[in-house]
């Protein structure tokens, strides 16, 4: 069965890295886009601050010839200008005339600049401009203008334009480098914090282990020392197990004194009938009887229930099937029976071994009255839906079987459907209540070799 996933499910030490590695990524991916926009922004300025030298070199040329045909187009000092689509280029346009006069780097090669303004781009600094245009070999280019006046009133738009790759591929190495870093960042982060949650929760996985050593019946108390926090939560649970063995101690003691107390007045009022031979006699030595069978029966039950109440007591099981074995062999020596039995190993039943031998013992003398010449027990192991252990015990028999309708009746308690056969009749409703006492059930069906099939089921380790 798949069970689905729960985020209520999560175990602390999942939730810890979780939340650790989701608040980490976030603050790194917010970091590194906010270092991406800052490096950005610091390379276009500082790529503006190289154009903008350009501009100041062409606009004191222009002051100084006061004409824009007598700027030496070798004078900027960078031979990229004089290359034909170079990506770098200058452009002085003539402003305040019907026929505008342009001139240009010889690297346009016949092209033009667009004008900033012309695109929306405000001014700033009152006639400076910087943006990003397409340039005429379709290459993005960045380009800075500023408007220039003369003293004798002639007017110019100086523009210099720079390959905005260089732009790009500075912001693209700090990127690979930035995330490069971030990553192994992550990374190292990811580890701390798997160590930090496994460190700190280690004092929660060893109380773990030390209730599970309980539960397994290896240890009967919490031993070792833990931190503050953690440290009164082991002595609790072992104040807890201390109260629940006083208890259980208690009950069974007063178990034990009601069946004195009981047993003694009804083996009185049996002996007293058996020595007279009258109505009353055999009428009171009837019910005494039917008495004393019930109260056995009752405080049995009673019993059971205080030692399924005990926490940390385990019963291996191939010592006690083996066990009774060798009885049953003997008892039913005379039907020449042959009993098998098939169990994987390691099997451990969480409660008391008489219960164990009780209701394996009641199954296999069932079908040991029934069966013509074999009994096989199975063990085997079985998990739930909720990963809860249990223990499947199957004891079948080759004998005439029970049909589907009577095999209800015959778990109830005192319910013979064959008087022929010895017995009192709550053999399968002890095994029913001791199973439901444990947490367990038993069910019966037909078996292979046409007899009844009794199916225990009980918790294990």
């Amino acid at each position: 069965m798949i069970r689905r996933f729960s985020i209520a499910r999560l175990s602390i030490g999942s939730r810890l890295f979780v939340s650790a590695t989701l608040c980490s990524l976030i603050i790194l991916f917010g970091a590194g886009f906010v270092l991406s926009t800052i490096y950005r922004r610091a390379t276009e300025r500082s790529f503006d601050e190289r154009l903008q030298v350009y501009v100041q070199s062409v606009a004191a040329n222009v002051a100084t010839k006061n004409t824009a045909n007598a700027i030496d187009p070798y004078g900027l000092g960078d031979p990229r200008f004089t290359l034909p689509l170079s990506g770098w280029y200058w452009q002085v346009r003539t402003e305040g005339r019907l026929t505008p006069e342009v001139l240009s780097s010889l690297s346009l090669f016949g092209g033009r600049l667009p004008r900033l303004d012309s695109l929306n781009i405000p001014a700033h600094d009152g006639s400076a401009r910087e943006g990003f245009i397409i340039g005429p070999d379709e290459r993005r280019l960045r380009l800075v203008e500023r408007a220039l006046e003369l003293p004798d009133g002639s007017r110019y738009l100086v523009q210099i334009a720079g390959n905005a790759d260089e732009v790009e591929l500075a912001i693209m190495s700090f990127r690979n480098a930035l995330w490069t870093s971030f990553g192994l960042l992550a990374l190292a982060l990811g580890l701390t914090t798997i160590f930090q949650v496994r460190f700190g929760l280690l004092p929660l996985s060893r109380l773990s282990n030390e209730i599970g050593a309980i539960r397994r019946g290896t240890s009967d108390r919490i031993g070792g020392s833990f931190p503050d926090d953690i440290s009164p939560v082991a002595d609790e649970i072992n104040l807890l197990l201390d109260v629940n063995r006083d208890i259980l101690a208690r009950a069974r003691t007063q178990v034990g004194n009601l069946a004195h107390a009981l047993k003694t007045p009804l083996s009185v009022l049996i002996n007293e009938a058996s020595e007279t031979d009258t109505p009353l006699s055999d009428k009171v030595l009837e019910q005494t009887s039917l008495m004393r069978d019930q109260v056995n029966w009752h405080l049995d039950r009673a019993r059971a229930a205080a030692r399924a109440g005990a926490i940390g007591v385990v019963t291996d099981i191939a010592p006690a099937v083996a066990g009774l074995e060798r009885t049953f062999l003997k008892i039913f020596s005379y039907k020449q029976l042959a009993i098998a039995s098939a169990l994987e190993p390691d099997l451990k039943f969480r409660g008391e071994k008489q219960d164990l031998e009780e209701m394996l013992g009641n199954l296999v003398d069932n079908a040991c009255k029934w069966a013509r010449t074999e009994v096989f027990i199975q063990a085997l192991a079985f998990t739930d839906p909720d990963g809860r252990p249990f223990i499947i015990f199957e004891i079948s028999d080759d004998g005439p079987g029970l049909p589907a309708e009577k095999r209800a009746e015959v778990v109830k308690r005192g319910e013979r459907l064959d008087e022929t056969v010895p017995g009192t009749g709550l053999g399968l409703s002890i095994v029913a209540d001791l199973a439901k006492l444990y947490g367990g059930d038993l069910a019966l069906e037909k078996a292979e070799k046409g007899g009844l099939k009794a199916i225990l089921r009980l918790p294990a380790v």
